[in-house]
């Protein structure tokens, strides 16, 4: 490796060394020292994989369902605030527009 080249680790990689500190069969400076990494990377990737573990479990289609029902409030929303603008307007202009 040249100097200043940083070493990428797959994520199954990561996986792999995360799971086996998620067991606790052996020490945070063991599993460096078998994976050939720094304690502390192998700390970070813990945290970032706790940090994570939620979004495994979300449904996708919630997701999507929750995007529209923004979209439609924002929607719903910028068309009230053009009605107002319209409705001042024409109070203001002296116009009276025909009614739907």
């Amino acid at each position: 490796m040249t100097k200043g080249a940083r070493k990428s680790y797959s994520p199954e990689f990561k996986a792999q060394a995360i799971l086996e500190l998620l067991k606790e069969q052996k020490s945070l400076s063991e599993l460096a020292s078998v994976y050939e990494v720094h304690p502390t990377l192998l700390t970070k990737w813990r945290k970032e994989a706790l940090a994570n573990l939620p979004k495994i479990f979300e449904d996708p289609r919630r997701k999507v369902q929750d995007e529209k029902d923004s979209l439609i409030k924002d929607l719903y929303s910028q068309v009230g605030r053009l009605t107002m603008e319209l409705e001042w307007l024409e109070k203001k202009c002296g116009r009276t527009a025909p009614k739907a």
